[in-house]
């Protein structure tokens, strides 16, 4: 069993940044891919951003594409999202996942087998 535990969310004006960390317990984390979800209010969760084993090939929601950044740091089994340019349609609680059966990243909730409990980042306009 993997457990994901997400730090890093807040209140941030609309233009800022915030920078997201998930730390995983257990050894296997590299053999892992990553990725980060979100869940506004009213809303059903959605793709954010996902990476592989290495870091190597990225994946993004449309959206965030310019703004956001996946990265990882495989010795201290972390994963990020660097949020830029933030806009209040940003709002939502920002959940971490991983992967153990695929090594390219993937936008589809069903690929994943260990989810976080969530951080939330509010962003005023």
């Amino acid at each position: 069993q993997v457990q994901l535990v997400e730090s890093g969310g807040g209140l941030v004006q609309a233009g800022g940044s915030l920078r997201l960390s998930c730390a995983a317990s257990g050894d296997m984390f590299r053999t892992y891919i990553m990725g980060w979800f979100r869940q506004a209010p009213g809303k059903e969760r959605e793709f954010v951003a996902a990476i592989s084993w290495g870091g190597v090939i990225t994946k993004y929601v449309d959206s965030v594409k310019g703004r956001f950044t996946i990265s990882r740091d495989n010795a201290k089994s972390t994963v990020f999202l660097e949020m830029n340019s933030l806009k209040p349609e940003d709002t939502a609680v920002y959940s971490c996942a991983a992967g153990r059966r695929r090594a390219v990243p993937s936008n589809l909730e069903s690929e994943y087998d260990y989810w976080g409990q969530g951080t939330q980042v509010t962003v005023s306009s």
